[in-house]
């Protein structure tokens, strides 16, 4: 018989030291143990109540085991066993993201790159690397970094990725202790920073699975061939609003689309570099056509031809629900900004069971005793 219970430092050493309660505490429970599993930031800790003579344990290699006699002949043992599950857990304590965040921003500018800067591409590894994650059955998400591995690496919808996978390694191999899903992640929050976007809350403790077996089923990001339907079926499988869902498209505002990769040709915007509510403004304020070419179905402005949108972007307005909160934030770019940046935040957690609001792993007793 297992009872959980939490049992606060202080109280344990009343107890260790008051007789009377503990032979209390023996003939309540001298034939039973008292199990207590904990989930907190740095990883299961197990409690367990024995009826013992006084000795002095050890734990085996992946934890450690002190045992602290009681009078009458109670012992406490505390594991704490944190041994993961995954070969590589983030260590922050270990890694300097400040300086991890300087050497992502020095490797976003390159001329000879689509229009001069890998920012783009790196929001979106970032998006698609977390964009899987199902609330209903818990798979899925940044957690992993499982893109690298097949079957995610082959999708359609993760076409030209690995030239933004590519870029990173330099940075992953320059600090150990990085893993590759906070990598990700925190690229496209730099990315974005450094292209005029909002700043966005970060943290680490994503862990990098060892191959591809934990990656989701293919068809979990949007297809931006599909309406508003389709739309609302992919983020609400994230637990996101109407209003979240055109928050984070307005990433459409950096960028562009190729005809190797998604298929479409073409930018968003006049300035795919800079993060802006242009997205949402030109989508109401200019007239958008089917462009006549062999590619798949697209939108081009009247006016100038040079521009595009695609049958998911004309859904936000189309749709009343959605359009709504395009016309608020084609108005209001400091609103859009905030809702990004708390929807891409989102976004980018969903899935990951953080140790320790710092990445901590150490043990309880560690942390209890020093």
């Amino acid at each position: 018989m297992y009872i959980y219970v939490k049992i606060q430092v202080k109280t344990l050493f009343k107890i260790m030291f008051s007789r009377p309660l503990s032979r209390v505490l023996i003939g309540g429970f001298a034939r039973r143990s008292l199990t207590s599993q904990a989930r907190n930031n740095s990883g299961r800790q197990q409690y367990q109540w024995s009826r013992a003579r006084w000795n002095f344990g050890r734990a085996k290699s992946t934890g450690v085991a002190a045992t602290v006699a009681l009078s009458g002949g109670i012992a406490f043992v505390l594991h704490a066993s944190n041994a993961p599950s995954d070969k590589k857990l983030a260590t922050s304590s270990k890694v300097d993201y400040n300086e991890v965040r300087k050497s992502i921003a020095a490797l976003l500018d390159d001329n000879n790159f689509d229009d001069g800067s890998y920012g783009p591409l790196l929001v979106r590894l970032g998006w698609h690397a977390s964009g899987t994650y199902s609330h209903i059955d818990s798979t899925g998400g940044s957690n992993g970094g499982c893109m690298r591995f097949q079957p995610e690496s082959d999708w359609g919808a993760n076409k030209g990725l690995h030239l933004a996978r590519q870029r990173l390694e330099s940075v992953y191999h320059k600090y150990p202790g990085l893993t590759y899903a906070d990598l990700y992640t925190l690229a496209a929050v730099v990315a974005i920073e450094e292209m005029g976007g909002p700043k966005i809350k970060w943290r680490p403790g994503r862990c990098d699975h060892p191959d591809g077996k934990k990656s989701p089923p293919d068809g979990r990001l949007p297809d931006a061939a599909q309406g508003a339907q389709h739309i609302r079926d992919i983020f609400y499988r994230m637990g996101f609003t109407d209003q979240e869902i055109v928050a984070l498209v307005g990433a459409h505002s950096l960028g562009r689309c190729h005809t190797d990769r998604s298929g479409f040709e073409g930018p968003w915007t006049f300035a795919p570099t800079t993060f802006s509510n242009e997205y949402f403004r030109l989508l109401l304020e200019e007239k958008w056509q089917i462009r006549r070419w062999k590619g798949p179905k697209q939108y081009e402005d009247v006016k100038t031809k040079t521009l595009m949108m695609l049958p998911a972007d004309m859904a936000l307005i189309e749709d009343p629900e959605f359009r709504k909160y395009v016309v608020q934030y084609a108005k209001d770019g400091d609103t859009f900004a905030k809702d990004f940046a708390a929807a891409f935040e989102k976004l980018l957690e969903l899935g990951v069971d953080f140790k320790t609001t710092d990445g901590n792993n150490k043990s309880l007793w560690s942390r209890i005793f020093g």
